[in-house]
């Protein structure tokens, strides 16, 4: 009965490893996305439909080991609203801190604009490559990642930059594409909303959660980043659910 756990942005799956490593389950797996901390495989374009797929291959591979709990972070989490949307028979349960993407008058935060923005968005992603390893880590603390948590996601090079681009302006209108199949998912779900998240709204997660029949985990005074930020906590939260997964 394995635990999949899918990633986000800008990470690849060590973003889970302080999390894991308080799990009492052994058997989990923590994919990582084509292009994260990865190569991506040729003609594979990076839109949000590609790694819809993907998630769905891998979960198609992995259920022979029994009922899968999956449990998405950011892009993984928004993965993770479209699967059970379309795909719920893959899984026995689903926790998303993304279930907003499901709102369909989800609107993107500002910087999520400027990836979407030709020129702008790659010339963010250059700078942030020109910078040495210590600038590079105070610019990801500036955006909510723990100082002492900063290797767990900091493997950012040009494929994962490219992915990046590409999967944020594949998802304009992601909200107004996915929100009408997001709806009384048939098998149980946790929606986790970080109080001081400022990338996705609280609002559009509860809305989300709302329309998919969905429990709501609030967690007060954590961010982002919450995996990293208190990960004995949301190793916890995780637990407590699937406990009462029947």
């Amino acid at each position: 009965m394995p635990a999949v756990l899918v990633h986000g942005v800008p990470e690849t799956s060590a973003v889970w490893v302080p999390l894991t490593d308080r799990l009492d389950r052994k058997d989990v797996t923590a994919l990582m996305l084509p292009g994260f901390g990865c190569a991506r495989p040729e003609g594979f374009g990076a839109t949000k439909e590609e790694y819809v797929s993907w998630l769905v291959e891998e979960l198609e591979k992995l259920r022979g080991e029994g009922p899968i709990d999956l449990v998405g972070h950011d892009w993984g989490g928004g993965l993770a609203v479209r699967v059970v949307s379309t795909r719920p028979d893959l899984v026995r349960s689903w926790v998303t801190d993304a279930a907003g993407l499901g709102d369909e008058n989800f609107a993107w935060h500002d910087l999520a604009v400027v990836w979407q923005t030709v020129g702008a968005g790659k010339a963010f992603f250059e700078r942030q490559l020109a910078l040495d390893p210590e600038r590079r880590a105070s610019s990801l603390e500036q955006f909510g990642v723990p100082r002492e948590q900063i290797g767990a996601i900091n493997g950012l090079d040009s494929v994962m930059a490219d992915s990046i681009l590409a999967l944020y302006r594949s998802a304009v209108d992601v909200g107004r594409e996915w929100g009408p199949d997001f709806h009384d998912i048939p098998v149980p779900g946790l929606v986790v909303v970080p109080s001081e998240d400022p990338y996705l709204a609280a609002s559009a997660a509860r809305i989300g959660a709302a329309q998919a029949g969905a429990r709501v985990a609030e967690l007060p005074g954590l961010g982002h980043w919450w995996i990293l930020q208190d990960p004995a906590a949301g190793a916890a939260l995780l637990e407590e659910f699937w406990a009462t997964v029947s």
